[in-house]
Formats: C-alpha cells, structure tokens, sequence
C-alpha cells in the first residue's frame, strides 16, 4: 500500500508539472510556414472521339432519270473541276431538242409574216384607204405571234438544258467515295450515281458529352490522332459547335478543321481521337500540406492578426503537387502550410524564419 500512495503521488507531481509546463509553451508563437494564396486560371482536358470526314461532300445524281451510258471514275480516283463524271442516254433529249430548234425556226418566221403585215395595215389606214379594224387585228396577231417565239425559246432553253444535264459534271476539285452507277443501269432523277468529298479540306466531328465549359471550346486548338489508320498525329481548331443537343445521347456535334492534314483519301472516315484543353474560370492555387479536416470536411488554416482560424474549403481539383479551391479562401490571404497538424483554433504564429 505504501508503493501506491507514493506512485501516485508521483503521478500527481508529475501532472501537475506539466501543467505548468503546457500553457506555458501554448502561449508562445508557433513557427509555421507562411503560404499566401494565388490566382490560377483553371483548365480541364475533354477527350473526344470522332471521324474524318470532307469539309465538303455532295452525292450526285441526274437530273432527269435515264439508261447510262458512261462511268468515267471509280472509288479512290481524283477529279478536277468540270470534269464529266458519268453521262445517260442523250438519244430521247436530243431528238425533244431537234423539234424545240425547228418550232422556234416555225415561231419567228411566223412572226416575222405578222410583223409585215401590221407593217401594212398600219401604212394603208394612214393613206386613207384601210381601216383601223384591219391596222388592230394585224396587230393582235403580231402580239400572238411574239407570244409564240417567246414560248418556242423558253422551250428550246429547256431542251438545251436537258441535253446538257445527260452528263454529270464535278462541282468541285475532289475524290470519288463511292460509286453506285453502273453502264446499263437506269436510274431515276436524282438518284445517287457517285458519292465525291471536296480536296478543299478534312474535318473531324465528334459527338461530345453537352457541358457548361464546352461553349468555350470555339476555336480552340486539337491535338488529333487516328486510332485505326496509321498517320501522323495531326492538329485542328473547332470551327463548330452545335446548339441542339441530340436527343438520344444527349450529346452536342463538335466539328473541327483539320489544319495539317495529309493529302491521303483512306483518312476518310477514319476513326479519330481528339483532345481540346477548355477553361474553366479562376480558382485559388495551395499546397498539399495546407490541407487539414474540421468536422469531415477540407479545411485550411487561415492566418488573421498572427492567430490562426480553421476555415471549410471547396476543392475544386487536385494535381501532383497542388489543390485548386473553389470556395472558402481569397486571392491574398494567408495559410498556414508545414507545421498546420500542430495547430488549435486562435493559436499565435509567426512565419518560419520571422521574428
């Protein structure tokens, strides 16, 4: 029992030294590492996946239905501007053409008799000897007549213009993507005969997921790479974004401009991956070790007047070195950084190297 009494005894002494000891080196400053906060501009890195595709594509057909006759190019081949691509038979048209030619011929001589008979009727009322009953039907058929030659020429310019459609030319310099004509083939007006993209330039178009920060992406730059086909990695800007969102995916149609892309048509439809680097406004930048916890919850100690006070935080993003915050500390504001797990609400520090 004796043992007892005095180890407790001791314990008590022992207590109560350090009872004087605790407040003593409470009250006095804390050396900490001082951080204060900065400004940064926040970016987020997207993903897209897409296809290449023509800037410009159009599928050709005739104008009017008919056998054809001629394919003058097959997938892959290149074209010039104007070149004749396919032609149909031009018999039927050609021969609506002939007679168009011969009743404008008709038309204007018919005219021209109309014409010189007004001519006299209109000389004989003025010598006193015809009537101007005469001199008005001669002129009503003068009218008729013009009507006539009016009428023949639209259908002549119709003619000509059907012959003219039996061939069907390029609308620009390109590529054939797909041929779907064969000789001997009829088709009707404006069925599909070729498939051609424009050389004028490739696009990629993606399907990206609709986000707020995505509004921000025109004209920005993309990194590009084909996944399948093999080719060197390549960079475009968005030239557009689309403001309907699909309905079935919920996703928002992405284009854009490949600016160094090869002169090779099998990219054509290529699968591609995209990567665009958007902003996302402003936070505040700190180090890993200014991170500390209240009640669950982020939180960093803020220096006010040489005390410390524990405030929630927002973590917007974390990188290797750094957290970017959203909410709970300003631009300009001090945090404490090595030293915070040793600190307690209101407790006096000075920065590492300070008096």
């Amino acid at each position: 029992m004796a043992v007892l009494k005095r180890g407790a005894i001791a314990a008590v002494a022992v207590g109560l030294g350090l009872a004087g000891v605790l407040p003593a080196l409470a009250d006095e400053p804390l050396r900490v590492e001082f951080i204060t906060v900065a400004p940064r501009a926040t970016e987020i890195d997207i993903e897209l996946t897409g296809t290449l595709e023509a800037l410009d594509s159009v599928e050709l057909g005739f104008r009017q239905g008919g056998r054809i006759i001629e394919v003058n190019v097959n997938e892959g081949d290149r074209f010039a501007e104007g070149d004749v691509l396919a032609r149909i038979d031009p018999l039927q048209l050609e021969q609506a053409l002939n007679a168009a030619t011969a009743a404008l011929s008709a038309a204007r001589a018919a005219e021209d008799q109309a014409r010189q008979a007004a001519e006299r009727a209109e000389a004989l009322l003025e010598r006193g000897v015809g009537t101007r009953a005469a001199r008005d039907e001669a002129r009503q058929q003068l009218s008729a007549a013009e009507t006539q030659r009016e009428q023949a020429e639209s259908v002549l310019d119709q003619a000509r213009r059907s012959v003219s459609d039996t061939e069907l030319r390029a609308p620009f310099t390109g590529v054939v993507t797909d041929r779907r004509g064969e000789p001997g083939q009829v088709v009707g007006p404006a069925q599909t005969v070729l498939s051609l993209a424009s050389a004028s330039g490739i696009e990629a178009v993606f399907m990206a997921a609709d986000m707020q920060a995505l509004h921000g992406a025109m004209g920005k730059e993309v990194a590009l790479s084909t996944i399948e086909v093999d080719a060197p990695p390549m960079r475009g800007h968005v030239t557009e974004i689309s403001p309907m969102i699909d309905p079935v995916t919920g996703s928002v149609r992405l284009r854009a401009l490949v600016n160094d892309a090869p002169r090779d048509t099998s990219l054509l439809g290529a699968a591609v991956r995209g990567r665009v680097t958007l902003s996302t406004g402003e936070a505040v930048e700190i180090p890993w070790t200014a991170l500390s916890s209240g009640g669950g919850s982020p939180a960093v100690w803020v220096v006010e007047d040489g005390r410390v006070h524990l405030r929630p935080v927002r973590i917007e993003r974390f990188d290797d070195e750094n957290l970017l915050l959203s909410e709970g500390v300003s631009a300009g504001e001090i945090v404490v950084g090595l030293g915070s797990q040793k600190l307690f609400e209101g407790r006096d520090v000075i920065p590492v190297g300070g008096e």
